[in-house]
């Protein structure tokens, strides 16, 4: 309707006018995505394609996926390079955050990659398996008390993994996160506490300041959510050679 030039009133406390909600909407301006940023893509399934290969998908959350580029899978030491990248049937030359994309890779084999493995690119920052972190939890629902040595599964962006809370390092107010007690003895509902986590498998997780995507994760025990957190501080096993170091496939 060209004639509407948007609302205004008049009242005694004041006067004030708007928009109408589309143009609002129309107003609003996209939120900027992190292509900035190495690459990041959990793997949500491999595929064996008849004719292609191995082709692991996933969403790309951070950096961008190119043909060509040699990429490493962590928490593995796997190299390999991208042949080509789908989404919805469309050869793609990049991929950027927020892409669900299939991508072809080189001399890989289905069995070698999994759901939970990461990529990225081998020449700007790749991730490593994860040797512990510390994250910031916040119990929710748990009927008892949690103490050292409970290892329940943490389901962070595509990875399901048994963790185990190695150590309580303190309990902390869950709003402003100052302190209030050191080295507690346990947690209960509605507590937050600074944890220091060892996964039982090789896993890849990074910090919620570099990877948000990556460093957010909900805890799982008796069918449901106990607690939820974020990760403040990973500590990365040393980078070993795969595949004498080489791609797997030049």
């Amino acid at each position: 309707m060209p004639w509407y030039k948007g609302w205004a009133v008049e009242r005694k406390e004041g006067s004030a006018s708007g928009k109408t909600l589309l143009e609002a909407l129309d107003s609003i301006s996209p939120p900027s995505r992190p292509t900035d940023k190495p690459l990041r893509l959990p793997l949500q399934d491999v595929y064996k394609i008849g004719g292609i290969g191995t082709v692991p998908v996933g969403r790309v959350e951070t950096g961008v996926l190119k043909p060509n580029m040699v990429v490493s899978f962590a928490p593995s030491s796997l190299q390999t390079e991208v042949k080509s990248i789908e989404m919805h049937h469309e050869a793609l030359q990049e991929a950027g955050p927020g892409d669900n994309v299939g991508f072809n890779v080189k001399g890989v084999s289905v069995k070698e990659l999994r759901r939970g493995f990461v990529a990225s690119d081998i020449k700007n920052d790749p991730a490593q398996e994860t040797a512990n972190f510390v994250a910031q939890v916040i119990v929710l629902n748990h009927p008892g008390q949690i103490g050292a040595g409970y290892a329940p599964v943490l389901d962070c962006h595509t990875a399901h993994i048994a963790c185990k809370f190695a150590e309580l390092l303190e309990k902390v107010d869950r709003r402003s996160g100052k302190t209030i007690e050191e080295a507690p003895k346990f947690l209960k509902s509605g507590e937050a506490a600074m944890i220091r986590m060892i996964p039982s498998k090789p896993m890849c997780v990074e910090k919620f300041a570099d990877y948000p995507p990556l460093g957010r994760f909900a805890v799982r025990d008796m069918r449901q959510t106990v607690a939820v957190g974020v990760i403040k501080d990973v500590e990365k096993k040393a980078p070993s050679t795969g595949k004498g170091g080489k791609p797997a496939v030049v």
